[in-house]
């Protein structure tokens, strides 16, 4: 079966897009949760170049299943808890006492969330041997 790494990376680049949009429309909880999603995309393009699945949403989580073949993403580790603390409160307002999501956040987290995405987005693209939405072939997980 051939590696969606391609399309996994594209969706990153285009969710990583709407994640800036998002922040130049001061849609902060937007923003936070949209570059959470293209690292998890990028992540997720990094099993596919493997020739296998990453599954869930915890970017640290799916971090620590590369760790065997991609032992560099460690360093990535502390910025994936970062942006895992964007995936579910952004989106529910039980999350937030007293305040809806979109009160919650600020422009400063989104620049960070923009921030660290783009650096595992990066680091993914070039262990695929890709550009912005491409990849290269992998080896298999295991």
């Amino acid at each position: 079966m051939p590696s969606k790494a391609p399309h996994w990376l594209r969706q990153a680049d285009h969710d990583l897009s709407v994640a800036r949009t998002m922040q130049e429309a001061a849609h902060y909880d937007w923003s936070c949760f949209a570059a959470q999603q293209a690292a998890e995309k990028a992540l997720k393009a990094l099993y596919q170049h493997h020739h296998a699945e990453g599954w869930g949403h915890a970017l640290d989580l799916l971090i620590e299943g590369l760790l065997r073949n991609e032992p560099e993403l460690a360093p990535l580790r502390d910025i994936a808890k970062e942006l895992d603390k964007f995936y579910i409160p952004t989106l529910d307002p039980n999350a937030h006492e007293g305040r809806a999501p979109a009160d919650a956040y600020t422009s400063a987290e989104a620049t960070r969330a923009i921030g660290y995405a783009q650096d595992i987005i990066a680091f993914c693209q070039a262990r695929c041997g890709a550009g912005p939405g491409g990849a290269g072939g992998g080896q298999g997980l295991g």
